[in-house]
């Protein structure tokens, strides 16, 4: 008698082997090429570029001809904003331009940072609540400004995003909360974080934190 294999692992959105692929390897071909891929969470739609590739989810309507047409490849054109304009249509809502960074989890959570569901009205919750699922809310004890959030994010991986109240800024917490984020992902497990190349303190925050870039992605709500 054969033994139960037990349940087959499920498999990786197309985005997440993408960008973990371009972190861990093995690395994907630099050729310059783009494809369609589905979308891994109904209604919010993204275009992803590593070096020399990139995939791009669209609505019905818009045709692989149409994205051709714009110049969309793997070199960074896909993010021209004339492809973005045609993907999301004249009423939809387009993302700023963000760097992808991924670190490992390491199951070591950090004592300060605790639950904060209270803080669901804080703007990068409410940032986070409409192209992320299962949102959970962390932040400090005694700060109702600083701000951590982990969801169901970018092709399915964990996601992570943070807010730092004014009054604290350079002070290092915006490193002690990305690393904190890490530490509420069990150990080696993949992290992604999404941050503005202009956001500057928080891109240091998070290389200082051990994130590493490995892309650049836009997010967009179409309206249709």
């Amino acid at each position: 008698m054969s033994a139960d294999p037990g349940p087959a692992a499920t498999p990786r959105h197309p985005v997440a082997d993408l960008l973990l692929a371009a972190w861990r390897g093995p690395r994907p071909p630099v050729d310059g090429s783009w494809r369609r891929v589905p979308t891994w969470r109904a209604g919010v739609h993204a275009v992803v570029s590593v070096t020399g590739r990139a995939v791009v989810t669209a609505p019905d309507d818009v045709t692989d001809a149409e994205l051709e047409a714009l110049g969309v490849d793997g070199w960074g054109h896909a993010h021209d904003p004339r492809v973005m304009t045609r993907l999301a249509g004249r009423d939809g809502w387009v993302d700023v331009l963000d760097a992808v960074l991924v670190a490992p989890g390491t199951g070591e959570p950090d004592p300060r940072v605790v639950p904060r569901p209270d803080l669901r009205d804080h703007p990068r919750v409410r940032h986070a609540l409409p192209i992320r699922g299962d949102v959970r809310v962390h932040g400090l004890e005694a700060d109702d400004d600083t701000v951590l959030t982990l969801a169901t994010g970018l092709g399915g991986l964990t996601e992570m995003s943070l807010e730092v109240a004014a009054r604290h800024r350079g002070t290092g917490l915006g490193t002690t909360l990305a690393r904190a984020a890490r530490g509420l992902v069990a150990s080696g497990e993949p992290v992604v974080a999404c941050v503005s190349p202009g956001n500057v303190p928080s891109l240091r925050a998070l290389l200082r934190a051990g994130f590493e870039p490995v892309g650049s992605v836009q997010v967009y709500l179409p309206r249709r």
